[in-house]
């Protein structure tokens, strides 16, 4: 199974995403947006941009857990990894959001 965005409407009437693998697995989350456009619009800089290591910046949070951003040419975030145990599985993420990002569908939930 390929990976897929999910385009949602939150309980507060903003929009966000998220990017599932194949797996079912979310690997990539959006802030929210005011407007559906605002989200679609997110999805397709993700598209865009999920390719291109360089792209992506690896972080470590507080508690020495990594994750990382992906952002946009503009250096805006448009999109945040949940938190991994080892920086090997971090990278693990990375290559599925380059692998599932540029062509993953869209659905609405």
């Amino acid at each position: 199974m390929a990976g897929k965005f999910e385009l949602k409407t939150a309980k507060n009437g903003k929009y966000h995403f998220n990017l599932k693998a194949g797996n079912g697995q979310i690997i990539l989350s959006s802030e929210m947006y005011e407007s559906k456009a605002a989200a679609e619009n997110g999805i397709a800089s993700v598209r865009k941009n999920s390719a291109d290591d360089g792209r992506y910046e690896r972080k470590e949070s507080s508690n020495g857990k990594p994750y990382f951003n992906l952002k946009a040419s503009n250096g805006q975030v448009i999109g945040k990894s949940e938190m991994y145990e080892t920086k090997a599985s971090m990278e693990n993420g990375i290559d599925s959001v380059k692998k599932n990002g540029p062509d993953a569908p869209t659905v609405e939930v």
